[in-house]
């Protein structure tokens, strides 16, 4: 069991996963499957049959795949947001907390012991391919009203109150953070398949470039 969970809004399931045996490994084997897959050729049925169970028990705890990948994609920003507490909770300049959660953003993931059944790189990656699947939808409104986004909203209200602090007079600190943490997955997928569209490029550099290119981007943005 792991030491460390998120309270993630009811609405993404029908039983929380993290606190079973099976949910965990609902969860874990998903995030290995839609990575290896892919989100559309994923399903509960060979998801069942991975994990040598029903589909009828997945069915406990989602209530379709969709919200699955809701779930999936709103745990990675409460971790992230986690992250970025933990790294920041020393800090008092809000200049160094921006910068901090630029670099946590933006940082090449690795696995995290204290989350012992989801692999956060593997998560990472489905993030990069699969988010826009989250919110390009015809149910995006009603998503919405049920709180479905609320880990990606906590993350933006978090950092766009450190740039209300560092200038007062900026008027656009949502649109710039929620900007960021978009273009932060949508480089990464460009450098991978669409390399004439960024100049991140392949090599070993690349989260430093990014980290660079974004943290250039918000504080010209927000000088005064």
């Amino acid at each position: 069991m792991p030491t460390l969970s998120f309270k993630l809004n009811a609405h993404l399931y029908l039983r929380d996963p993290q606190h079973t045996v099976l949910g965990q490994n609902i969860i874990q084997v998903s995030v290995q499957m839609i990575d290896r897959l892919g989100f559309e050729q994923f399903t509960f049925k060979k998801l069942a049959e991975e994990i040598n169970s029903t589909e009828a028990s997945i069915y406990r705890y989602f209530e379709n795949k969709h919200r699955l990948l809701l779930y999936l994609i709103g745990w990675y920003w409460n971790w992230l947001e986690y992250r970025i507490d933990l790294f920041t909770n020393s800090l008092t300049d809000p200049r160094e907390k921006l910068k901090t959660s630029i670099r946590i953003i933006v940082e090449e993931k690795k696995y995290d012991q204290a989350f012992d059944f989801i692999d956060e790189v593997a998560l990472h990656r489905i993030v990069v391919a699969e988010l826009d699947k989250t919110y390009l939808t015809k149910q995006v409104d009603s998503d919405n009203k049920e709180g479905l986004f609320g880990g990606f909203k906590s993350l933006c209200k978090k950092i766009a109150e450190w740039i209300n602090q560092i200038n007062p007079n900026y008027p656009s600190a949502y649109s710039l953070i929620s900007t960021v943490l978009i273009t932060s997955k949508q480089q990464i997928f460009f450098a991978d398949h669409l390399p004439s569209l960024t100049n991140i490029g392949k090599d070993d550099n690349r989260y430093l470039k990014l980290e660079q290119f974004l943290e250039s981007l918000v504080f010209k943005s927000i000088q005064p």
